[in-house]
């Protein structure tokens, strides 16, 4: 977005910046700049295409504002303000912020309905005001030096401006190891922060200070005491309405369409609701049977009349790694992969889409939700029991298959009745990557001892002692508050701008976070039923197919599925990996892990798949290796492949073998 640094403020840092981060905002760019700032912007041109050209400024050109983002409730603000005399320039959405600022202040935060991460400078005062909206769906990271404050939507462009801070954050390392997240206020980088959802960030010019803290958070007490039926009812209400809102757009808006829940039950409100049809839908499939959700999506379009697209994917890691990696900044997961090519091909026809993000942290989407629960039940068997007798019965379980099969859903849960509160809920997560015992074995004696009072796990454990009566509800406060905007929402973010292509979360609206927060917990989890309510809801829209469809991951699968291209990357970067070269792994358990991997005595995929993307990351953000460079070699590796093991034929013997099992239901 911009830099601050006072009368040395140079433009053409600032012009770096905006090249890095030109696939945000392919329509435009805007520089405005004094003696104590230099604010830019790249612009994806959504509303106002002609006049909303940023930074913003307001008449009497004492206030500046970039902004990333959709303020929904715009146009209920403009026709506020305008009744108080306020006078706008353009019809710029975003223009809105501008005058409330100058009617409320810092407590303009109270008004808006959106996602967002501004800055707006007050030239008088020499203060800048900066903000990330409730549940973080668009991002903002900064470096502030005591007399200077830098800060950008994506890490690249604070790379871009100083070079010098490729740095590695050990604490942000081991906290992506543990939980395949890196929250605020960390980034990979040191000196390189995060700004946390729902916070605002004032600096001063004067001091070079800088102040965060929160403006909004999350109540789960005290509990909706209505009836079931009318609390469906109030959630149509309040969807139908954030739908509308979500909608407002001078350029076509469409939708993802996965065939679950989530993003059919967005499609079936829109229709039925607010009478649209023709609505672009978009849908990718893998090329495999078991996974492919073209079937149900199919279902949804043909009920409610949509524009459907429909593409099924050629997947390959080896020519996408490297692009994935430099668009996250920071390393990630397969989901990344998927959603970088749904984006591409929703482009192609409209430029905002619609997506069903938030829903699983906010109603209870996950089986861990009723395995911690259960994990409760059988912690009451006395601990005696458990460690001598159900121990060493256990211990004969197979560690390899599927990750999600009934043997490892059993260690799980075993493992678990030995904690309690946060630690059993971080640890829970933790189980399938690295819990801090496989960390240790991983590290260098260096790197232990610079972690040596840090883990990683802490975020979620904090979180979880906060703000909630009920266990159901502190698993979700922590999710909905670290594991929500830092994983999914982050990778939607990054992949979909990567196309130039804007997502909206109608399920984010945080007026439909603060219902749910306060819904009575059997009308999210219900013993093994999971989003109870929003079941209900969709009872009354979607054919029974989706509702009786079992939850299934997009991209779980792929460490199975391309076990191919992964042996690769496993013997071609992390054999010979620089994090070991550095200092700060060490060879010997990588390649254990390798070994038991590959010979089918342990399940370590999504272990592996850490490694290998902390691995090409090390490499591009902090070695300096271009994309380019990196891309070539993987083609060279991708090269090395044995004979006739194309990477995208569909042999269904390969398929049956390697991929995990699950039902198949007709479409």
């Amino acid at each position: 977005m911009g830099a601050l640094d006072g009368p040395d403020a140079r433009a053409a840092g600032l012009r770096r910046m905006l090249a890095a981060l030109a696939h945000r905002g392919p329509d435009g760019e805007g520089i405005e700049q004094d003696a104590g700032a230099v604010l830019g912007h790249r612009r994806l041109s959504i509303i106002d295409l002609e006049g909303g050209r940023q930074p913003l400024v307001n008449a009497s050109g004492t206030l500046w504002l970039v902004c990333n983002g959709e303020i929904y409730n715009y146009r209920e603000i403009r026709a506020a303000m305008e009744g108080r005399g306020y006078r706008f320039r353009t019809a710029s959405d975003c223009e809105v912020i501008l005058a409330l600022y100058e009617h409320y202040g810092d407590a303009l935060l109270d008004h808006l309905r959106g996602m967002f991460a501004f800055a707006l400078w007050d030239r008088p005062r020499q203060r800048l005001l900066a903000a990330r909206d409730h549940l973080g769906q668009k991002p903002f990271y900064y470096c502030a030096d005591g007399h200077s404050l830098a800060f950008a939507s994506e890490i690249k462009a604070l790379l871009a401006l100083d070079p010098r801070r490729r740095e590695i954050d050990l604490r942000a390392f081991d906290q992506y190891l543990g939980l395949r997240l890196i929250a605020p206020p960390l980034s990979m980088f040191k000196g390189i922060a995060k700004l946390p959802p729902a916070h605002k960030l004032v600096y001063e010019a004067a001091s070079g200070e800088v102040a965060i803290a929160p403006y909004w958070t999350l109540h789960y007490e005290p509990k909706l005491d209505s009836r079931e039926e009318e609390l469906v009812d109030e959630l149509e209400e309040r969807l139908t309405e954030a739908l509308r809102l979500h909608m407002v757009s001078d350029v076509p808006v469409g939708a993802f369409l996965s065939g679950g829940m989530d993003s059919g039950l967005i499609v079936a409100l829109l229709a039925k609701r607010l009478g649209i049809r023709d609505l672009p839908t978009f849908t990718v499939n893998l090329p495999y049977q078991r996974y492919a959700e073209g079937p149900y999506a199919r279902l949804v379009a043909r009920q409610f009349g949509t524009d459907h697209h429909e593409e099924t994917l050629e997947l390959s890691l080896l020519g996408s790694l490297a692009d994935l990696v430099w668009h996250l900044d920071e390393p990630s997961d397969p989901l990344s992969l998927c959603t970088y090519r749904l984006a591409e091909a929703a482009r192609r026809s409209v430029k905002v889409v619609l997506g069903g993000d938030g829903g699983d942290e906010l109603f209870g989407g996950y089986d861990r939700y009723y395995g911690n629960l259960y994990a409760e039940r059988y912690a009451r068997v006395p601990t005696a029991v458990r460690r001598r007798i159900l121990s060493p019965l256990l211990s004969v379980v197979p560690e390899a298959g599927w990750y999600k099969s009934a043997g490892h859903q059993v260690k799980w849960l075993h493992r678990l009745s030995f904690l309690s509160g946060g630690e059993r809920y971080a640890a829970s997560l933790s189980y399938f990557y690295f819990d801090r015992a496989a960390r240790s074995a991983l590290y260098t004696p260096e790197t232990a001892s610079a972690l040596d009072a840090w883990h990683g796990e802490s975020v979620i454990e904090e979180r979880f002692a906060e703000r909630a009566r009920s266990p159901l509800d502190r698993m979700l406060s922590a999710d909905s508050a670290i594991r929500l905007p830092d994983h999914p929402v982050m990778i939607t973010d990054r992949m979909t701008m990567a196309r130039g292509l804007e997502a909206r979360s109608p399920f984010m609206d945080h007026r439909i976070a603060e219902f749910a927060a306060r819904l009575p917990v059997q009308c999210k989890v219900r013993g093994r039923s999971l989003r109870y309510i929003q079941k209900r809801l969709a009872e009354r829209f979607l054919p029974r197919a989706i509702l009786e469809r079992p939850k299934q991951g997009f991209s779980s699968a792929l460490p199975y599925i391309l076990r191919d291209e992964y042996r690769v990357l496993y013997r071609g970067l992390l054999a010979q990996a620089e994090l070991v070269r550095a200092g700060l792994l060490k060879a010997a358990p990588i390649q254990a892990l390798i070994e038991e991997h590959l010979a089918g005595r342990r399940d370590h995929g999504n272990r592996l798949w850490l490694l290998i993307n902390a691995e090409l990351w090390y490499r591009m953000m902090i070695l300096g290796a271009s994309r380019e460079t990196l891309r070539d070699e993987l083609h060279a590796l991708a090269r090395e492949r044995a004979p006739g093991r194309a990477p995208h034929t569909d042999r269904r013997r390969d398929r049956d073998r390697t991929a995990p099992p699950t039902r198949e239901r007709a479409g």
